[in-house]
């Protein structure tokens, strides 16, 4: 019998998703930690935590799980305290990338709408409290998922595997907390993303129609302070945007089917359940390779780095440029 065409996908696409998200995170780490993106300290921190979170879940989701389990025979990998250890790691990993992307959304609108607040809150010593609180509480929101797990075999006296245990499956405190984390992560954050950006929007639109109405003396300069807002507002959106819409597939399955068959226990599992559940895990995956392209995109010194990044790579004398 031939495995349905959902799993051969995947055998291709996670080897790709690989290669792709540790090279694009991996420049986008070493170019925006350069400071020469134009980019504040500040906003420089939070990009810099969320490609490295988004680097994390490439390497423990993408390569340690789902490429090993697709083409590597059994290994020490797949014994019970080391399944359910990477399965933990890649909870917090993707905890911490999504509330990173909500604490620069929040950032940027303190930024723009908070003037009186932005001296104390928009300060790189903030960020930095801000990443390491947030590493810390997704480190301890993922602790109790080590325990709903048990091996699924014993070869000679070594467990092997992860499946849930029948506690989990019958415990109503279980499902509360199910539902809790479909909440937590990502519905509560795409809430706030959503709130934040359309009190952004609506305070860009109402200082724009405020400046334009000073400025109007008949001279057609541009306004500075408005093509900033408008870099800053377009860089917001793309990130946000971005996450908010390779997350909605799992969003959705989340909330109407609590996840089974996620080790691949049925390669040949046609139910279209089954199909949503492992394609939204493809698109949620895929929001950790995604950010470098945006910068690429919104940012023009970005670009520009890459570009002397590329001419030091493959030029014999490369030299970057200062």
């Amino acid at each position: 019998m031939d495995y349905l065409l959902i799993f051969e996908i995947e055998r291709i696409y996670y080897p790709v998703l690989a290669i792709v998200g540790i090279t694009v995170n991996l420049v986008a780490i070493v170019i925006l930690t350069r400071g020469k993106c134009g980019l504040s300290k500040c906003i420089t921190r939070y990009l810099v935590a969320m490609a490295a979170a988004d680097l994390t879940v490439v390497i423990i989701e993408v390569i340690l799980k789902r490429i090993n389990n697709i083409y590597l025979p059994v290994n020490f990998l797949f014994i019970t305290p080391i399944c359910a250890l990477k399965l933990v790691t890649k909870i917090a990993a993707l905890d911490c990338s999504v509330w990173f992307t909500v604490a620069f959304t929040f950032d940027r609108f303190v930024a723009i709408c908070c003037q009186n607040l932005k001296p104390k809150f928009c300060t790189q010593r903030t960020a930095s409290m801000v990443v390491a609180s947030v590493c810390a509480l997704g480190c301890l929101r993922s602790i109790p998922f080590y325990f709903v797990y048990e091996p699924k075999l014993t070869i000679n006296n070594v467990p092997y595997f992860c499946i849930f245990t029948t506690t989990y499956y019958n415990s109503l405190l279980w499902a509360a907390y199910e539902w809790f984390d479909s909440i937590l992560t990502p519905l509560l954050p795409i809430f706030f993303i959503l709130l934040f950006n359309a009190l952004t929007v609506k305070h860009i639109i109402m200082s724009n129609i405020v400046r334009r109405t000073l400025l109007s003396n008949g001279d057609n300069h541009n306004d500075p302070e408005t093509e900033n807002r408008k870099k800053s507002m377009i860089l917001l959106f793309a990130l946000s945007g971005n996450f908010i819409l390779l997350w909605m597939t799992y969003v959705v399955h989340s909330l109407t089917w609590r996840v089974k068959n996620y080790n691949y226990t049925n390669k040949y599992c046609s139910n279209p359940i089954y199909i949503n559940q492992q394609t939204g895990f493809m698109l949620q995956l895929l929001s950790s390779c995604t950010n470098t392209c945006i910068y690429g995109l919104t940012l023009r010194k970005f670009r520009e780095e890459l570009k002397n990044g590329m001419k030091y790579l493959f030029t014999r004398n490369g030299i970057l440029c200062k």
